[in-house]
C-alpha cells in the first residue's frame, strides 16, 4: 500500500486548492469529507472519483466495517496523519474524504413541484446548506439561486446539508428577475417574506408558489419585491424583528408541509 508522506505531492496540492471556488469551477470537483458524507455519497450514486483515507485511520479514528468494505470499491489513496492534518478542513476529522465530480449541469427547473424556493443573495455558507436540507426533508427536488448567494460546493456548504447536496439540484440564475417571470408563465405566484406587510405566511396558500428567502442584511431585494404576487411575514411574539435566513426558511416551508398533510387528511 502506497502512503503519501509529502506535502509536495501534486495530489495533494490539488485537494488543497479544492478549497478555492474558482478552481473547483475549473476542475469539476469538490470535497466532503467524514463518515456520514461518504455513505450518503455511496447510496446515492455521487460520482466518487478518489475516496483520500489516513494510514493511521485504525489506530485514531473508527470507521465502521461497512464503509470500509464501501470505500473498497473505489479508488483509494492512503495519506499520513500528518498530511491528512494539512488536508482537512474540519476540527474534528475522521480520517476520510472524498473527492467528488460534480453532476452534469442540469439547469432546468421541475415545474412540477408545489413550491419553487428561491435564494436572493443568501451569503452564510451555514445558512445555505441548512436551507438545502431543509428543501430535501421537505420532498423537493432543487434550488434556484441568485449568481451572488453563496457557493453550494463550499465545504462548509457541502457539511452542512448531510447529504442533501447530492439530492438538490441547484440552479444558478443568471438573472434572477427573468428567472422568475419565466416560473411565472407556468403559473406559480411569487411570495416574498417582508416586514412591510399585514400577511401572515398563515394566510397564504402554498400551492404553486415561490418562496424567496432573502440576504441575510437587507432582506428580498426591492426589485425582487416590486413583482411579488403576495407578500408575508413571520408573526413573532417577542421584540426581534427578523430571523436567521435558514430558520426563516424552515418556518415557511413547514407551513407548507403543514398545509400539504392536512389536505391529505382532508381527501381521506
Amino acid at each position: 500500500m502506497q502512503v503519501i508522506s509529502s506535502k509536495d505531492n501534486e495530489f495533494i496540492k490539488h485537494i488543497k486548492k479544492l478549497k478555492d471556488k474558482k478552481y473547483r469551477d475549473e476542475s469539476n470537483e469538490y470535497i466532503i469529507e467524514g463518515i456520514k458524507l461518504i455513505e450518503e455519497a455511496v447510496k446515492e450514486k455521487a460520482k466518487i472519483k478518489k475516496i483520500i483515507v489516513c494510514e493511521d485511520t485504525t489506530k485514531t479514528y473508527e470507521i465502521p466495517t461497512n464503509v470500509r468494505l464501501e470505500i473498497a470499491k473505489y479508488e483509494c489513496i492512503y495519506v499520513t496523519e500528518k498530511i491528512f492534518n494539512s488536508i482537512t478542513q474540519v476540527t474534528n476529522p475522521q480520517g476520510i474524504m472524498a473527492i467528488i465530480e460534480k453532476s452534469p449541469e442540469d439547469q432546468e427547473i421541475d415545474f412540477t413541484q408545489d413550491l419553487i424556493v428561491i435564494l436572493d443573495d443568501v451569503q452564510d455558507p451555514g445558512n445555505l446548506g441548512t436551507i438545502l436540507r431543509t428543501i430535501d426533508s421537505i420532498g423537493l427536488n432543487q434550488v434556484i439561486v441568485s449568481k451572488d448567494t453563496a457557493d453550494a460546493f463550499n465545504p462548509k456548504v457541502v457539511r452542512s446539508t448531510m447529504g442533501a447536496i447530492f439530492r438538490v439540484k441547484i440552479i444558478e440564475a443568471e438573472n434572477l428577475i427573468d428567472t422568475i417571470k419565466l416560473i411565472k408563465r407556468h403559473h406559480f405566484k411569487l411570495v416574498a417574506t417582508s416586514l412591510q406587510t399585514d400577511k401572515s405566511i398563515y394566510d397564504i396558500d402554498f400551492n404553486k408558489k415561490m418562496i424567496v428567502i432573502g440576504n441575510e442584511s437587507n432582506g428580498v431585494s426591492k426589485e425582487i419585491q416590486d413583482i411579488a404576487d403576495e407578500r408575508a411575514k413571520i408573526p413573532m411574539l417577542g421584540k426581534t424583528e427578523s430571523l436567521n435566513a435558514s430558520v426563516a426558511a424552515g418556518i415557511v416551508m413547514y407551513e407548507y408541509v403543514r398545509q400539504k398533510i392536512n389536505k391529505r387528511h382532508i381527501i381521506k
